[in-house]
């Protein structure tokens, strides 16, 4: 039987009816659904058709039963393998996610049976003091709370662009440009675009504006000397501090991971669904 992974949203009523769903739809397409003992746990007897399995054991497609959150931890727990990762909706917006939560039993055959397409999703990669990470939405600096604004000088392919008063800085990638980059005025990227956007929060500037950065060119951020140190999170998670007087580089990693659609997916259509307020 073919493997198949299971990944559900982190509150285990949300999806716990869907896992079953799941688990006779995979046995009836001769499939061997299976998750983590901590997936199942989260679900009782409604995962008595899914199997256990170990985090590292590759399948041949993720499920994952969840929002964008639950979609992304798969999509790194799969990074850099040809495992493509097909989503249910059960959280908030589900902009990565195939289909909706009641067309979960239709969706989960179309995606066992092959009736997918696969988008290869690209990273940024920062290295920051001896620590590296590479985000599938975004890299972030931040200043934290009841420090002074920050005061960010950057260089993109070695050349000088500006020095920044703001609260921070987000680089993303396509798939994140609708999260924190979109909320700091920044241009949405399409699926496919090879590049990632440099957004700024809070500028107290009247002239700091967002970039679309080239695949190739790096970016290269010195906090300011006598400044505060910045924080530096990935996919929001901190991974470190920017020290004052220290720099850091992000740049565009290609084909991290693979997003499942159903055919026919338009990136357009989805915008215009998900975020229905941007629509003319």
């Amino acid at each position: 039987m073919k493997p198949a992974a299971l990944i559900t949203h982190s509150h285990p009523p949300m999806a716990s009816e869907a896992v079953a769903i799941a688990a006779e739809v995979a046995h009836d397409l001769g499939w061997r659904l299976a998750a983590t003992e901590d997936e199942l746990r989260k679900h009782g007897a409604a995962g008595e058709g899914v199997d256990v399995t170990a985090e590292h054991t590759l399948p041949e497609i993720c499920l994952v039963l969840g929002g964008d959150g639950s979609i992304l931890h798969a999509l790194r727990r799969y990074a850099h393998t040809e495992v493509p990762v097909f989503g249910v909706n059960f959280g908030t917006v589900g902009f990565l996610a195939a289909v909706e939560r009641d067309e979960a039993a239709a969706g989960i055959r179309r995606a066992l049976e092959g009736e997918i397409e696969t988008i290869h999703l690209p990273g940024v990669e920062v290295k920051v003091d001896g620590k590296e990470g590479i985000g599938l939405n975004d890299i972030t600096l931040a200043r934290r709370p009841h420090d002074r604004v920050a005061e960010l000088s950057y260089r993109i392919a070695g050349q000088e662009v500006g020095h920044v008063r703001c609260d921070g800085l987000v680089a993303a990638t396509p798939a994140g440009s609708t999260g924190y980059n979109l909320a700091n005025q920044g241009p949405i990227l399409a699926w496919g675009v090879k590049g990632y956007v440099v957004s700024y929060i809070s500028p107290h500037s009247l002239t700091a504006r967002a970039l679309v950065v080239a695949p190739g060119d790096v970016l290269h951020v010195l906090n300011a000397p006598e400044r505060e140190p910045v924080e530096v999170a990935v996919d929001g998670g901190k991974i470190a501090d920017l020290e004052a007087g220290a720099s850091l580089e992000i740049r565009f990693v290609d084909s991290v991971s693979r997003l499942a659609q159903l055919p026919g997916t338009s990136f357009y259509q989805r915008i215009r669904e998900k975020f229905g307020h941007l629509a003319v």
